[in-house]
């Protein structure tokens, strides 16, 4: 149940504007403070998301491995996705209590 809400949310952060994906920006994201919660595939591979949660834990930005990347994709409107940035402080709030509930 809470998968989808988290995929709506992303879907509506994206619609927002609210949100970068890709490997690039998602780093660049965070490293320029602009990131609220970070969100990895779980089909990523284990290069990418070490690469990414130690990122964010220097940077003190919460990361969560979730969903596959075709999933997250779709719920951007676009192809595969394996990483992505949540750039609005609410918006993130609001996914990270559903992905702390699953």
């Amino acid at each position: 149940m809470n998968c989808n809400k988290v995929l709506s949310l992303i879907g509506l952060s994206t619609k927002a504007g609210k949100i970068v994906s890709g490997e690039f920006s998602t780093e660049k994201a965070v490293k320029t403070g602009k990131a609220w919660l970070v969100i990895v595939s779980a089909e990523a591979s284990d290069n990418t998301k070490k690469k990414f949660h130690n990122m964010c834990t220097y940077y003190e930005v919460p990361c969560y491995d979730f969903g596959g990347k075709e999933e997250l994709g779709r719920a951007m409107g676009k192809e595969f996705r394996a990483s992505l940035a949540v750039t609005d402080e609410n918006l993130a709030a609001a996914m990270e209590k559903q992905l702390k509930s699953e």
